[in-house]
Formats: structure tokens, sequence, C-alpha cells
């Protein structure tokens, strides 16, 4: 039997990380909403990455770990960018400077799922500051150690 941690988009543009055991019937009621308050206000959704584990444990681990990663951290994970999935798993200030100069990608440790409604070829890099995934701008500190 296999298990599944996924990263539903919603309407409204937030992300919703969750497993399952039952991929196609969780994104059912997902759509169907009553089971979900955060989806159920959110419909449609949907299906943009998932990831099959052997066990329960593995893909509750999962899902652990990538509930609290930023929009940014999440998108790459979407697109299967591993170095920026590296690249926002350290603290901004100690984040290198970005170039977008190449569309490879480092090879992903997992093989990905097939996604939804996935571009092929295209990539997209988040140009929002807040990689905390509120929505909203960030604010220099006052410490002057730079975006907080």
């Amino acid at each position: 039997m296999a298990f599944w941690t996924y990263i539903l988009l919603c309407s409204d543009g937030g992300y919703y990380t969750g497993h399952t055991d039952h991929l196609e019937r969780r994104i059912a009621q997902h759509q169907h909403g009553g089971f979900c308050d955060f989806t159920s206000r959110r419909r449609p959704v949907t299906l943009v990455w998932s990831q099959d584990f052997a066990t329960r444990v593995e893909a509750l681990e999962a899902e652990r770990r990538i509930k609290p990663w930023s929009r940014a951290k999440k998108e790459a994970l979407i697109r299967g960018d591993w170095e920026m999935v590296s690249h926002f798993a350290r603290p901004p200030h100690e984040r290198p400077h970005l170039t977008v100069s190449s569309e490879e990608h480092t090879p992903s440790p997992f093989v990905p799922s097939e996604v939804e409604g996935r571009e092929v070829g295209r990539k997209r890099v988040s140009t929002s500051l807040d990689t905390n995934g509120g929505g909203g701008m960030a604010s220099p500190r006052r410490d002057g150690r730079g975006i907080k």
C-alpha cells in the first residue's frame, strides 16, 4: 500500500499540504468540501505536487517537514528545482545572491509523482520578499541586518 504527501493550490492562491493513503479519494474530498475547513473555504483546489512513500510514518514526516516551508520553497519543490529548495532552506541572511541563468536543475533525491497542470520547461522564480509564506511584505530589521 502506498501513502502520499501532497500539495494543493487553492483558489485564493494559498497552498495546502497533507498526507493520505488514497490520493484520488482525498483530492475528491477536498474538491467536494466539508472534510477540511481550510480547503472547503478555498475551492476549487488543484493538485500541484505529490510524492508516494512506503509507510504512513514517512508520508506524515514529509508533510510535517513541508507544511512550515515558505511559499518560495514550496514553489521550488513543485517545480522540482532542488537547487532553489536548498537555497530557501538557508536563513535569508545566509543566502547567496540569485542569478537566474539556467534551466538545469539539481537531480531530485526523490522520484516526483505525476503532477496535474504542470507545464513542462516552465521556470518561475518567486519575487516575494516574505519567505514565511504569509504573503505580506517584509520590513527592514531595526538591528541593521537587512530584511527579516
